[in-house]
C-alpha cells in the first residue's frame, strides 16, 4: 500500500510520516509534492499548520493543487489542521478561497471566546465529542481527548458533514466526513493513542 503525504511547504510533515509508519509498516509511506505520486498513492493524507493564505499560495505553488482535488473525489483522504480547512469554499484568514470540495467556511474564533477568558489560539489538549459513528473512531472512546493549535475552525454549511465536534467557549466542528473524506482539525500526529488508533483506523478504512 502507498500512502502519500503531501508536502508542499507548510506544516510539521515529517511527525505525520513518521505516525504512519508507526501504524503502517507495511505500508510504503511517501512524502510527495509531485502530482503523479499522489495521484498514484492508494491513500492521500493532507497535513498543513500556519497561515491558510500561505498554505493555498504553497499548494498551487507546488503544483500539487488539482492532484489534492482529485484525491478528495476519489480515495481515502485525510485531512489533518489546515489539510481540513482547505477544503472549504472560504477562509475567513486574509479572504482566502479554498478548493472548494465541501460547502462552508473558515472563521475565526469570535470576541467571546476571549471575553470567556480563553487565549487565541486555541492551543492544548480537549475533548472531542464523535457526533456520529465512523469507522475513523473505532476503538477510540467518545470525548477522547486530542491535541490542537488554531484560531479558525471549519463551518460546515451542511450540518450532516460534522463528525465530531469540540467546546472552546462556543461549540465547534472539529472534524468533518463525507464518503471518501475524514479530516480533523487536532493533530492526530501530536495526540499520543488516540491519536494513533485515528490513522491506524485510516490506513485500515475501507469507504
Amino acid at each position: 500500500m502507498k500512502i502519500a503525504v503531501v508536502d508542499y511547504g507548510m506544516g510539521n510533515i515529517r511527525s505525520v510520516s513518521k505516525a504512519l509508519e508507526h501504524v503502517a509498516p507495511q505500508a510504503e509511506v511517501l512524502v510527495t509534492s509531485d502530482p503523479e505520486a499522489i495521484r498514484a498513492a492508494e491513500r492521500v493524507v493532507v497535513p498543513g499548520q500556519g497561515a491558510m493564505p500561505d498554505c493555498m499560495r504553497q499548494l498551487a505553488a507546488s503544483g500539487a493543487r488539482e492532484a489534492v482535488i482529485a484525491a478528495a473525489a476519489s480515495k481515502p483522504f485525510l485531512g489533518i489542521c489546515i489539510g481540513l480547512q482547505m477544503l472549504f469554499e472560504q477562509g475567513e484568514e486574509g479572504d482566502t478561497p479554498g478548493l472548494g470540495v465541501l460547502p462552508g467556511r473558515v472563521p475565526r474564533f469570535s470576541a467571546e471566546v476571549s471575553k470567556a477568558g480563553l487565549k487565541i489560539p486555541h492551543m492544548g489538549w480537549n475533548q472531542v465529542a464523535q457526533e456520529r459513528p465512523h469507522a475513523l473512531w473505532s476503538g477510540i472512546a467518545d470525548r477522547g481527548r486530542f491535541y490542537f493549535v488554531h484560531s479558525y475552525y471549519p463551518q460546515p454549511a451542511d450540518r450532516a458533514l460534522t463528525a465530531g465536534t469540540c467546546e472552546y467557549g462556543v461549540s465547534f466542528t472539529c472534524a468533518v466526513a463525507r464518503d471518501n473524506i475524514f479530516a480533523v482539525q487536532f493533530h492526530p500526529e501530536k495526540s499520543q493513542n488516540s491519536g494513533l488508533q485515528l490513522l491506524s483506523n485510516f490506513v485500515q478504512w475501507r469507504p
